[in-house]
């Protein structure tokens, strides 16, 4: 595919030029590093040219099932919010949400903290009398009064 048929096709994501040099640049990695196939393996995941360490949670966890915590800006921000950790560091977050986290819930707990964060939690207008979390949410008594 050329650059300029995938530049359209991944517009709508942003920095679209720089993904799809580094989109293409991965395939061009896993045929000749990998045989074609995507690695099983978090380090090998990461090692891939523009995969960085939410990607390879984001695929390592997905595709092949094995516990991995994606950080994001929403799961960054509701831990941060959620009092779970005071930094914008998201492998100090994905470390401390893995402390406090069983490995079994790992995957899950970035998908339901993303979700949140888009639909319920989010960042310019939370709508905090739908929350679930409420109770637990040190934000929720200053929105609420």
């Amino acid at each position: 595919v050329s650059s300029e048929e995938l530049e359209q096709d991944i517009h709508s994501t942003g920095f679209y030029r720089q993904k799809a040099k580094s989109l293409k640049q991965c395939c061009k990695d896993l045929v000749e590093r990998h045989k074609g196939k995507v690695p099983a393996d978090f380090d090998e995941l990461n090692k891939l040219h523009g995969v960085g360490r939410k990607t390879a949670s984001v695929v390592a966890g997905n595709c092949f099932g094995i516990p991995s915590i994606a950080v994001d800006t929403h799961v960054k921000r509701l831990s941060n919010l959620l009092g779970f950790i005071d930094s914008q560091d998201p492998e100090k977050v994905e470390m401390r949400l893995k402390e406090l986290i069983p490995e079994k819930d790992w995957i899950n707990t970035s998908h339901w903290l993303i979700s949140h964060g888009r639909k319920i939690c989010v960042a310019r207008k939370p709508k905090c009398l739908q929350c679930i979390v409420g109770n637990l949410c040190p934000s929720f008594n200053h929105a609420n009064g």
